[in-house]
């Protein structure tokens, strides 16, 4: 596959492009990328003050290009992309941001404190004349035309006193000793998109959209509940507390957005009769706009998404554009209304059922409730599988069409979840061909003809989760950014020892610590806590690699020795041999099943070590064996407690992740091949390589059907 990529022709814009190039180009080595340098109105145009200039004046001729066919796509600077894009163009920014502040440039050898109190100033923008202004109220402000490299030589020559740019420009062209000071973000917000890459393609170009889904999470439109904050689902909840974006409905519970980060922008768009705050279409392109520059959004609604909360044009506009997204069920006005003042809308004897419409029609008009109406509207059975062929008869009696559309769905909610759609005429023998033991609702009518799509690089695969609790939360919420379903079933504990505790307690006896995996460090940090250590008494620290370095970082610490590339057991000795000498003291801290390797090669060296166990991998046992699409296995200790307890066969025709070299050795003596070891041993670059892995598949498939 080749891929034409064009760029704007200054030396800046090129060495973007080719660092994007590059990077892609190790993701997906069998496409060819071949850069087209071609001119703008921006740079042919070097009059016009920048401020005056029109949207498109850096994109149009890329723009004009692409949707021609003479190029693929395009690599931007962020902030030129226009807002919105033209008709007939895609988007999404890369995730290799550089730092977005802006920074003064004086001549070489003078600070900005030596700057004349009327010199001149080059400026291209009006937040940057503002702030200019403030600053420096008795200098000549004037606008600054040119590519870096000419605004330098404008400076250097005496045309200016001052310039203020970018430094991520000056940090990518490697100019960052021409910066004289970094203007902090408080004191002038750089705009969105400074800093940032984007790629524009052709609207509907499956190459790209499959390209896309690497790069942007999944939106969660969740429920907030109603009345009070305690509504709000501990999914919701979590999804919340980990958001960039929340654009939000006007809520009763408002002590919900206390509970969020203080990162979290907070977008208010919502509506009350009659007094929209945000039109709609407005509120779905925020929602599509966020999602495509990689940031994580939450669609936040009062009481359940689904039940008159305008989701299903929400998600269609996702659906059109192939953006991933989930939806999380919540507690709804109906339910506070009816469960919540004893109002039941079921009670034996009284009520088997009931009916939900509303009598506003789309445009704000007043529709009929009449009987002929509800009649068309769609019904839910409980507690009717059992009985569907009796339910479809009856219906079918009172002149329901026999291809009614119906459907089951099997475990609402959950992991396992599953639905049979069929009509009303095929819905009973659909089900005893499923012979499903879950509980399932049964749905009749046209809304049955709807589902959710799922654009993520996981496309809805059931991922099992094996790893201990403290990895799950992780490893779940990055298989729901990729649009997968995490079956989270841990395999494993991990229970630290009373002899560690001991250890721990003194470790001042110590000059080095030794930890070779996350869990160590996690579990070795869980033992600090309990003993109540200053993080400054702690030893100087060994790690094995990056994800074990990563999480010392998450402690706030820091390894003092790592490898570089090889990070097993023997990479790490290699390391240490020049840094520990004879006759300095090492706490080997390891799992039950890591074995004293580490330990005896130190003695060796003439270290003084005690190999104390910090913990032990006890097994977790499960009643049934989920279903799944993929396994990620996260210790060889989760291999060996899978084939207890469901054996090997369960993997077979399953796409296999295997964290690193033990828990592949451990696949391998039981007869399983893994298909992905991630290039590091860390449960994001786990998820990361699944995801890429399954873009590749779409993108030959793609390159499959255009030859063909």
């Amino acid at each position: 596959m080749i891929i034409k990529v064009g760029t704007r022709s200054s030396k800046l814009a090129v060495l973007q492009t080719q660092s994007v190039v590059a990077k892609l180009g190790a993701l997906f080595s069998d496409v060819q990328w071949k850069i087209a340098p071609v001119s703008s109105p921006g740079d042919r145009d070097l009059v016009m003050d920048l401020r005056q200039s029109p949207a498109d004046f850096f994109t149009r001729d890329l723009d004009e290009k692409i949707k021609s066919g003479e190029l693929d796509c395009a690599i931007h600077s962020a902030k030129d992309v226009p807002e919105p894009i033209g008709a007939g163009l895609d988007w999404f920014w890369l995730p290799w941001r550089e730092d977005p502040r802006d920074a003064l440039i004086r001549p070489r050898g003078r600070d900005v404190a030596s700057m004349p109190p009327t010199g001149k100033i080059g400026v291209s923008s009006d937040r940057r004349e503002a702030y200019c202004q403030a600053r420096f109220p008795t200098a000549r402000q004037v606008p600054i035309r040119g590519t870096i490299e000419e605004r330098l030589r404008q400076l250097d020559q005496g045309d200016f006193d001052l310039v203020i740019m970018a430094g991520a420009a000056l940090n990518r062209l490697g100019l960052q000793d021409r910066i004289t000071e970094w203007i902090p973000d408080e004191a002038l917000p750089a705009p969105d998109g400074q800093g940032s890459l984007a790629v524009t393609f052709r609207a509907g170009d499956e190459r790209f959209l499959n390209l896309r889904k690497l790069f942007v999470k999944s939106v969660t439109f969740s429920a907030a509940g109603v009345g009070t904050a305690g509504a709000c689902t501990l999914d919701g909840l979590a999804a919340l507390q980990r958001c960039d974006i929340c654009l939000h409905d006007t809520l009763f519970g408002h002590e919900l957005m206390d509970l969020l980060p203080s990162s979290v922008k907070l977008i208010d768009v919502g509506k009350r009769a009659g007094a929209h705050s945000v039109p709609q279409n407005e509120t779905t392109y925020l929602i599509t706009k966020y999602a495509r520059r990689g940031l994580r959004v939450v669609r936040l609604k009062g009481g359940d998404p689904g039940i008159f909360g305008r989701l299903a044009e929400e998600v269609e506009a996702m659906d059109a554009l192939a953006l991933p997204y989930r939806v999380l069920p919540g507690v709804s006005s109906l339910s506070a209304a009816t469960s919540g003042t004893g109002m039941l809308l079921t009670r034996r004897g009284v009520s088997r059922g009931f009916t939900v419409m509303t009598p506003r029609k789309e445009g704000g008009g007043v529709g009929s409730v009449a009987i002929d109406e509800r009649k068309n509207l769609p019904i839910v059975f409980f507690m009717a599988t059992g009985v569907a062929g009796d339910v479809a008869r009856q219906l079918i009696g009172e002149g329901q069409s026999p291809d009614t559309p119906a459907a089951v769905v099997y475990g609402a909610g959950s992991d396992q979840s599953r639905v049979i759609t069929g009509t009303l005429a095929t819905i009973e023998a659909l089900i005893k061909e499923a012979g499903c033991g879950m509980a399932g609702l049964i749905l009749v009518g046209d809304a049955v003809k709807y589902r959710y799509l799922n654009s993520g690089a996981l496309a809805g695969r059931r991922i099992l989760l094996t790893a201990s609790d403290a990895l799950q939360d992780k490893a779940a919420a990055l298989v729901s950014d990729f649009g997968g379903i995490p079956v989270c079933r841990p395999l494993i504990r991990l229970v630290t020892t009373p002899d560690a505790l001991s250890h721990i307690r003194q470790l001042s006896r110590y000059d080095w610590i030794v930890l070779t995996s996350p869990s160590a460090v996690r579990c070795f940090g869980e033992l600090l806590h309990k003993a109540g250590v200053d993080l400054r008494s702690v030893p100087k620290l060994v790690s094995c690699g990056g994800g074990t370095s990563q999480e010392m970082k998450s402690l706030g610490l820091i390894a003092d020795i790592e490898p570089v590339s090889d990070f097993s057991a023997n990479g790490l000795l290699n390391t240490v041999k020049q840094r520990i000498l004879p006759g300095t003291r090492v706490l080997r801290l390891r799992s039950d099943k890591a074995g004293d390797d580490v330990a005896q090669a130190l003695r060796g060296m003439g270290a003084q070590v005690e190999d104390c166990l910090l913990y032990r991998n006890e097994p977790v046992r499960h009643e049934e064996q989920p279903d799944f699409d993929a396994v990620f296995f996260a210790s060889a200790s989760a291999v060996e407690v899978f084939d207890q307890q469901w054996g090997m066969k369960a993997v077979a025709g399953r796409f296999v992740v295997a964290i690193g070299k033990p828990t592949l050795a451990a696949l391998n003596h039981r007869g399983v091949t893994a298909d992905l070891v991630p290039p590091e041993a860390t449960v994001e670059s786990s998820i990361d390589a699944m995801a890429l892995h399954f873009v590749r598949l779409e993108l030959s498939k793609t390159l499959i059907t255009k030859e063909s």
